[in-house]
């Protein structure tokens, strides 16, 4: 298992650095591929931020400072035109590419405007990410996805009502924890992977999921469906005994406990 896939799974929350760790889990794909590169971009956009934002006190103006590096300069947008494509989600691809998913466009601006010390986080939307940049006084919600364009009140409603629908009311959205962000990074390209018929790819990365985020049950019950999809009885049991191990939840042991019943013996 690469060393800094396990560190990142052992560091503390506050001490994950976004950008840095998710370019640590996109460089599992890219074999020896340089780094170097990479970190320098990412110094290059926080230099002209720096220059582009000096004077950006309110979250308003942060926001306009962003969208004018990361979107105007630096040309990083959504890819509308292939959403589903597996780089969106890997940001050394990303950068390469200037284009993303919500989720990795998020990553990048969140990680800029943090390395400024600004307040920025993201934002747990149903069927979309977003970016709160201000904790406190006059918070500003943006879209990296569609270059920075402000959230207001009335949008953000409407994007909660176009992914749940009426029955299902959303009385608020809250700011992911930095393993969960990675975690969605990585989910959104197990689900594709499996979309195209391939089950490996998607357990190796729920693999990784289980190293980064070891105690967030969900992602040990995917790693033991899909083991149990290539009939790796034992490997699922192991899975779900890590379940067992991490949480008393009182649902999830129950589910967990029906589902070994079920497991056929050896």
């Amino acid at each position: 298992m690469d060393e800094d896939l396990q560190r990142l799974g052992l560091i503390d929350e506050e001490d994950i650095a976004l950008d840095e760790a998710a370019l640590t889990l996109a460089r599992l794909d890219h074999g020896d591929v340089d780094l170097e590169p990479y970190f320098d971009m990412l110094d290059a956009i926080e230099t002209r931020l720096d220059i582009i934002g000096a004077d950006a006190d309110t979250a308003l103006e942060r926001a306009d400072a962003l969208a004018a590096v990361l979107g105007e300069e630096f040309g990083f947008v959504g890819d509308q035109s292939s959403y589903d494509d597996p780089a969106n989600a890997d940001l050394i691809a990303v950068l390469d590419r200037r284009r993303g998913l919500p989720v990795s466009l998020s990553i990048l601006w969140v990680a800029m405007a943090r390395r400024l010390g600004w307040s920025a986080d993201v934002l747990d939307v149903p069927g979309h990410v977003l970016v709160l940049l201000g904790a406190e006084a006059a918070p500003v919600i943006v879209d990296p996805f569609a270059g920075g364009a402000r959230v207001d009140a009335e949008r953000l409603a409407a994007l909660v009502m176009a992914h749940v629908g009426e029955r299902k009311p959303v009385t608020h959205v809250s700011a992911m924890p930095n393993r969960a962000i990675l975690i969605r990074l990585l989910q959104n390209q197990a689900s594709r992977a499996e979309q195209a018929g391939k089950g490996r790819r998607a357990l190796a990365l729920y693999a990784r999921m289980t190293v980064v985020a070891p105690t967030y049950p969900h992602v040990w019950w995917e790693r033991a469906r899909l083991q149990l999809v290539d009939a790796d009885v034992a490997a699922a049991r192991g899975s779900l005994g890590a379940v067992l191990e991490i949480t008393r939840d009182a649902a999830w042991r129950r589910r967990v406990t029906e589902a070994l019943e079920k497991l056929p013996t050896e």
